[in-house]
């Protein structure tokens, strides 16, 4: 579902992006003439409640949503997903490709994004509900999953190279792990997690399954990390080149700070 607004005099020259996972949500306001955010905000939904009730307060509490937008992009933050090369897809069957790693039911919505530039399609299941709620706040909006983007982006920033180039995306409770080589997905995969020791352990279970060596692949790490966490501390422990994604060039685009630029990455890119 496309938004689009052809009539100049009525355009308004801003897009919304909203970010939705099942405990919270993030958005922001880019303003499509200078290329830039003009307003951001996170807010966190207390445990055990209705969703559909903690996004009609958010949009009692932040009436700049309620504004009109030339776009609005809704990314369903959730790792109910699969990533599928074109020569194996087939839009008829969405459903096969999850049940092996995802709980699916006969009831699911089933949909998938493509990855146009390297030949590949995200299938995943979105909150149904949640689309359904932002259905009667807007005349039409795009939804994509959270991870098209992130791999989309890693993609098309990652280089041309025989080695291995290793992305961790970590977020409170999961993160995804994704290797690349010479601008193709070798691997993805989401991982739950509460302790570091959960976090390393699947890090470093998923290197010896690559026959990744630890001594000499690097690892840029990006979302809720800082070099001074817990978690970074325990990959670095284990891992010799682990480093934070550099995101150097799209701190001087958006004139925002890197740590927030790496935890809002998925956002700042759509």
């Amino acid at each position: 579902m496309a938004t689009t607004n052809n009539d100049i005099t009525q355009k308004k020259y801003k897009k919304l992006s909203i970010q939705v996972a099942l405990n919270g949500l993030s958005f922001c306001v880019f303003d499509l003439i200078t290329h830039t955010i003009s307003h951001s905000n996170t807010i966190t939904f207390p445990k055990n409640q209705i969703i559909e009730e903690q996004l009609w307060k958010v949009f009692v509490d932040y009436p700049i949503l309620n504004d009109s937008y030339d776009q609005v992009m809704i990314i369903h933050d959730n790792n109910l997903n699969t990533f599928v090369p074109n020569s194996l897809f087939d839009a008829n069957f969405l459903g096969s490709y999850l049940q092996y790693n995802v709980k699916v039911f006969d009831t699911d919505l089933f949909a998938y994004d493509s990855l146009e530039n390297y030949s590949l399609q995200n299938v995943h299941v979105p909150y149904v509900n949640i689309n359904n709620f932002f259905l009667d706040q807007y005349p039409t909006f795009d939804y994509q999953n959270s991870n098209t983007i992130l791999v989309n982006k890693l993609l098309v920033n990652s280089n041309f190279t025989d080695e291995k180039q290793v992305y961790i995306h970590v977020q409170d409770g999961h993160f995804e792990l994704v290797v690349l080589k010479n601008k193709e997905l070798i691997f993805y995969n989401s991982f739950e997690y509460q302790t570091p020791e959960d976090f390393i352990y699947y890090v470093l279970f998923t290197f010896e399954q690559l026959q990744l060596n630890p001594e000499t692949t690097t690892v840029q790490l990006l979302g809720a990390i800082q070099e001074n966490d817990v978690y970074f501390s325990i990959a670095y422990t284990y891992i010799r080149n682990c480093q934070l994604l550099d995101v150097s060039q799209l701190e001087t685009k958006l004139n925002i700070n890197a740590a927030t630029i790496r935890k809002n990455f998925i956002l700042y890119q759509s």
